[in-house]
C-alpha cells in the first residue's frame, strides 16, 4: 500500500504543474488535469521518431521537446514506474505508442488465460495409465502462495481498471467543465466560441503565446490555454463577466483582469505584425479585375462606428482599410463619434504609410483629394452629380465599378463587428483597453480565411 501512495504522489507531483498537451489526434489529455498521466518527449533516434509519428498518425509533422505524447498511449510494460527520489515515470528505450481512440485502446492479441499459463498434473494420463490406482489429495497449505503467473494477471487486471476508471473520469470532466478542450472535436463550436476556423488555428497561436507569457499572470488554476479561450469568449459573444466567471469556475475580478492582461498582450504581440504590406506585394495579390480597372490602389479606406443602443450616447469612430486582396491592413485607434472622415483620416497616420503614385479607393463622404495631392497619390471615388443633372455613361460605369470592389471593405468591416463586445457600452473595466481591444478585433479577422 505504501509504495502505491509514493508512485501517485510522484506523478502528481510531477504533471500537476506543467501545460503539456498530448499531440496524438483525438486525444484531449493535458496534463493540467491529468495529475495520474506522464507525458514523454519524442526520442532522439531518428529511426524510433519515424516510428512513433507513423504510429499516432500525424501527417507533415515536425518534431520538437515541446511535443508530447501521454502515457495512456503505451502498453504498461513499456512504463518504468518512478523510484525515490526523482519520482518521474519513463519509458524503456525503444519503446512506441500502441493504444489509441481508434483502436479502443487494446491489442488485437488476446491476454493469455490463467488455465493456460499455470502448470498442473495431465489428469488425463493419470485416469488411463493407473484407472484403480488410489490418488492421494494433501491437506491444503495455508503457507503457500499464489502462482506468480495468477499475480501478474492480477495486478495487471487491476492496472487495466484503474487506467479505465480514471479515463472515464477525465471524459466526465471534460465534458461536464467549460473548457477549449471540451470543443476541440468540432470545428463549428470553435468557430463560434473564439472566431477561429479550427481547433489546429487556435493551438498555433496559443503555442506562441506559451513560449512569450510562461511566466506572469496565474487565474485560480486556469491555465494559459483557457485563459486566452476565456478571453476570445469575451470578445467573440460578448459574454458578461458575470457569465463568464462561473462558467470557468473563477472570480469576477479574475476575469476582468484576465480580459484585461489578454488584450494588452495580444495588441503588443499582434502589433508587432507586419500587415502593412509593400507596393510589391500589394501588387503581386492583386486581383485580375482590380488590375485591369484601378491598379495603382494601394488601399481600400472606410470609416465605422461602435453600436449604441441609445442615439444620446457617444459612440467611437475607426477608420479601418484592406488592401485589393481583401486583407486587413490598417486600423486606427477610436475616435469621438462626432469627428469627421476627413479629420480622422489626417489624425490616424494612414497618409504616412502611403507612397507617391497610391490610390486610394473611398466612399463620397470622404473628401481628402486634397490631403491625397499634398503626397503625390491619388484618390478613386464615385463621381458627383453635375449640374446637368444626371450622370453620363462613363460616370455610371466608373460608380458601378466602384461599388463594386467597395463592398470588399463592408465585409471587412461586419467581421470586426461580429465580435459582439462592441454591441453594448464599454465597462469601466476596459475602458483603459478599448483602443486595445478594437485593434485586436480587427486583427484577428485576419486569421478567419480569405474574404471573398
Amino acid at each position: 500500500m505504501t509504495s502505491k501512495r509514493m508512485k501517485v504522489s510522484f506523478q502528481r507531483r510531477e504533471d500537476s504543474t506543467s501545460s503539456h498537451h498530448c499531440c496524438v489526434p483525438q486525444c484531449t489529455a493535458f496534463a493540467k488535469f491529468n495529475t495520474f498521466l506522464s507525458f514523454h518527449t519524442f526520442p532522439k533516434d531518428k529511426e524510433i521518431q519515424k516510428r512513433r509519428v507513423v504510429n499516432i498518425r500525424r501527417d507533415h509533422f515536425t518534431v520538437t521537446n515541446q511535443k508530447r505524447v501521454c502515457s495512456r498511449h503505451f502498453q504498461s510494460t513499456d512504463l518504468i514506474e518512478p523510484q525515490p527520489p526523482s519520482g518521474r515515470r519513463r519509458l524503456k528505450n525503444g519503446t512506441v505508442p500502441l493504444l489509441f481512440h481508434w483502436n479502443n485502446f487494446s491489442l488485437p492479441a488476446p491476454r493469455t488465460r490463467v488455465w493456460e499459463r499455470v502448470e498442473r498434473p495431465n489428469t488425463d494420463t493419470l485416469h488411463t495409465e493407473a484407472p484403480s490406482m488410489d490418488v492421494e489429495f494433501s491437506d491444503h497449505d495455508y503457507c503457500s502462495s499464489a502462482e506468480p503467473a495468477a499475480l501478474d494477471l492480477s495486478l495487471d487486471h487491476n492496472e487495466d481498471q484503474i487506467a479505465r476508471l480514471q479515463k472515464q473520469i477525465e471524459e466526465i470532466t471534460i465534458s461536464t467543465k467549460f473548457c477549449l478542450e471540451r470543443f476541440a472535436a468540432s470545428d463549428d463550436d470553435i468557430r463560434f466560441y473564439t472566431s477561429m476556423t479550427s481547433w489546429a488555428q487556435v493551438q498555433r497561436i496559443n503555442e506562441t503565446n506559451q513560449h512569450t507569457l510562461r511566466v506572469g499572470f496565474q487565474a485560480q488554476h486556469l491555465s494559459l490555454f483557457n485563459q486566452f479561450f476565456l478571453f476570445l469568449c469575451r470578445i467573440r459573444l460578448g459574454l458578461l463577466e458575470q457569465e463568464l466567471a462561473p462558467r470557468f469556475s473563477v472570480s469576477q475580478s479574475t476575469v476582468s483582469r484576465i480580459c484585461v492582461t489578454w488584450a494588452n498582450y495580444l495588441y503588443f504581440m499582434l502589433g508587432s505584425l507586419a500587415i502593412w504590406p509593400s507596393r510589391s506585394a500589394v501588387d503581386e495579390l492583386m486581383p485580375e479585375y482590380f488590375k485591369a480597372l484601378y491598379p495603382k490602389t494601394r488601399v481600400i479606406l472606410d470609416c465605422t462606428e461602435t453600436y449604441s443602443h441609445y442615439k444620446g450616447t457617444t459612440t467611437l469612430k475607426s477608420l479601418v482599410g484592406i488592401s485589393p486582396d481583401g486583407s486587413m491592413t490598417f486600423v486606427s485607434s477610436l475616435y469621438t463619434g462626432s469627428i469627421s472622415d476627413k479629420e480622422i483620416t489626417k489624425s490616424s497616420g494612414i497618409l504616412n504609410l502611403l507612397e507617391e503614385g497610391d490610390a486610394v479607393m473611398v466612399d463620397k463622404g470622404f473628401l481628402i483629394k486634397d490631403l491625397l495631392d499634398e503626397i503625390h497619390a491619388t484618390v478613386v471615388i464615385p463621381p458627383f452629380l453635375g449640374p446637368s443633372g444626371q450622370f453620363s455613361h462613363e460616370e455610371l460605369a466608373h460608380t458601378h465599378n466602384i461599388a463594386r470592389l467597395r463592398i470588399h471593405i463592408e465585409r471587412a468591416i461586419r467581421r470586426i463587428k461580429e465580435y459582439h463586445i462592441f454591441d453594448r457600452v464599454i465597462p469601466l473595466s476596459l475602458a483603459g483597453s478599448v483602443n486595445q481591444l478594437w485593434t485586436v478585433c480587427g486583427i484577428l479577422t485576419n486569421f478567419h480565411g480569405p474574404l471573398f
